[in-house]
């Protein structure tokens, strides 16, 4: 099982960024998906997952409105689209495969981690 996240880098405020997460090694259409973030000194902080049809996602009041999860089932991959960015989105990002039944924003019901990209928002 892997997962490889890609899009990260610098940004000025107010501008977006797209990552991706490539998935490898199992059955992607069997699990929900999240994104994580970790800034720092600071806890890792849920950031959205995305149900296994992309049906149903889900959000950290931080970031709704602004962030937005989808999937694209035939090329195992999983999506963040970032837009008006905010210096304290500044964070490596990773995703996880969620492996509870319901989804969770509990990083430890989350498996399979990638090694994270670095989102970098300047003011």
């Amino acid at each position: 099982v892997q997962l490889v996240e890609s899009g990260g880098g610098l940004v000025q405020a107010g501008g977006s960024l797209r990552l991706s997460c490539a998935a490898s090694g199992f059955t992607f259409t069997d699990y929900a998906i999240g994104w994580f973030r970790q800034a720092p000194g600071k806890e890792r902080e849920f950031v959205a997952a995305i149900s296994w049809s992309g049906g149903y996602t889900y959000y950290a009041d931080s970031v709704k409105g602004r962030f937005t999860i989808s999937r694209d089932n035939a090329k195992n991959t999983v999506y963040l689209q970032m837009n008006s960015l905010k210096p304290e989105d500044t964070a490596v990002y990773s995703c996880a495969v969620d492996l509870s039944v319901v989804i969770t924003t509990a990083p430890n019901e989350y498996e399979y981690w990638g090694q994270g990209t670095q989102v970098t928002v300047s003011s």
